[in-house]
């Protein structure tokens, strides 16, 4: 095992570094594809949000740029796993699958295992790692992605296990090798980390303190978005309505957002997720106002329980959440709401339960993701006394989850006969003469399509909903 230095370099030195080490890098993967008669392969696998997503489309840039072939599965030369840690389950899938990578580098001697991302941050994790799962040849964090070829290269040149973990990082580092899932739509970070603690979220502790990009790079980088082909952007953060608070000239999420819909050749703008505490009434007359910007607002609930919410530290009521939906409604009428919702947080009584089936009742959502309370250890929460016992927590979440279903089924069906936009996003998996595509609040629309469609933006008439999917027709 061997731990790398945190030298500092300015963000312009750190990439010039980076190419040098891309280069290096490159001749030992030629070399080695040589010898073996044959192209490197790679298997990269994501898990959790679309920030660790947009973070492995930069990893996947630096392993093509190097020469690597993607594989479609683990039996390749290179296997990354770009590492959940949100809930107990995204450990455990990882560990599980470790074992498998353990018999699969058996047959190949010439296999490197690579782990990153949340999971890594935890030094329980890395130590069991260290312990438990040899075969692991490199280790790295959040903070220091952008320093994957110069760990790719210690890892070319070392017998040991390599292990980079930062707690935090101040820098942001841009102009890397990226390279994207989806060629007409791209998320695009315009902050990192987060500075919110709520008592039951690892989120704060692995992926450290808010730092916002400067807008400039963030308008430039969706300018050579739009000029390579991309007419949706997702603008990313842990809690996009605090960005750009910790800049040196300090500017608004709303003030960002107007100066991305002047883009020209940009057709559409989403964004999350956003905090209820920091949603401005600046914010919504931006969403209100910007033609580009998706009628669709993630705001996480979590409680409807105001003594909830602040043993959960989210620092808003029941009451000033509601008020919040209210200024959404009225300034932007069509905007679909969707929301996260936990059940069984410490304490959580019947009473506390019901203000939550109350919120939703009340404000309709779109659609929501429920979960069941995961005990992270490291959080405030973990150690909460009054864990609600499992079979309490099953019925309350079935019960809430038949609720929230039942109502997102009646908004759904409301839009039937519409004509509506939607992003053509692929060819159907179950029918190829169908095509895939969303509306502005993600819902899915199939209708019959061929390729060439992909990528734009069609009028189509909603002809059947099908509870969570739409059948439509485009109209002309």
């Amino acid at each position: 095992m061997r731990d790398l230095e945190n030298t500092y370099l300015t963000g312009e030195e750190e990439t010039k570094q980076q190419y040098e080490y891309i280069e290096k890098a490159k001749q030992f993967v030629a070399k080695k594809s040589e010898e073996l008669g044959r192209p490197l392969t790679y298997n990269v696998h994501t898990f959790g949000c679309q920030m660790n997503a947009r973070d492995s489309e930069k990893l996947i840039g630096i392993l093509e740029q190097i020469g690597y072939v993607e594989c479609e599965d683990e039996h390749a030369d290179f296997v990354l796993y770009n590492t959940c840690t949100v809930r107990e389950n995204a450990n455990n899938k990882v560990y599980g699958r470790l074992g498998y990578l353990s018999n699969y580098k058996k047959k190949n001697p010439n296999m490197i295992i690579a782990l990153c991302g949340c999971m890594m941050q935890e030094a329980t994790v890395v130590e069991k790692i260290k312990k438990s799962y040899r075969c692991v040849d490199l280790i790295f964090g959040t903070h220091n992605i952008y320093k994957f070829a110069e760990l790719l290269c210690s890892c070319f040149e070392s017998k040991s296990m390599i292990i980079d973990i930062w707690k935090d990082t101040d820098k942001i580092v841009e102009d890397l090798p990226i390279k994207r899932k989806y060629s007409f739509k791209s998320g695009v970070n315009i902050m990192f980390g987060c500075n919110n603690f709520c008592s039951y979220c690892i989120v704060p502790y692995v992926r450290g303190r808010e730092r916002s990009r400067e807008p400039k790079d963030i308008i430039r980088e969706i300018e050579h978005l739009v000029a390579d082909g991309v007419v949706e952007v997702m603008l990313l953060g842990q809690n996009v309505n605090s960005y750009g608070k910790n800049l040196e000239d300090p500017i608004s999420f709303a003030e960002l957002l107007r100066q991305v819909e002047q883009i020209e050749g940009l057709q559409r703008i989403r964004f999350m997720t956003s905090h209820p505490k920091d949603l401005s009434d600046e914010l919504i007359y931006a969403i209100r106002d910007c033609k580009k910007v998706c009628r669709h607002m993630h705001l996480p609930l979590q409680s409807g329980s105001s003594r909830i919410l602040q043993i959960m530290n989210r620092h808003y009521t029941k009451e000033s959440y509601l008020e919040l939906v209210e200024k959404l409604r009225r300034e932007i009428p069509d905007i679909a709401i969707t929301t996260d919702i936990i059940v069984g947080f410490p304490g959580e009584t019947e009473e506390d339960f019901l203000e939550t089936m109350d919120v939703v009742n009340r404000v309709r959502y779109d659609s929501a993701f429920t979960f069941i309370y995961s005990k992270r250890t490291g959080t405030p929460a973990a150690v909460m006394e009054d864990q609600v016992p499992e079979d309490v927590v099953k019925d309350r979440f079935d019960r809430l989850l038949k609720l929230v279903q039942d109502i997102s089924t009646e908004k759904s069906m409301a839009l039937t006969g519409k004509v509506l936009p939607v992003l053509i996003e692929e060819i159907n998996e179950q029918d190829s003469s169908l095509v895939t595509g969303r509306l502005d609040n993600s819902s899915v629309v199939h209708l019959k399509g061929t390729k060439d469609m992909i990528g734009r933006i069609y009028s189509v008439k909603l002809q059947e909903c099908k509870g969570f999917y739409y059948l439509g027709e485009v109209v002309e």
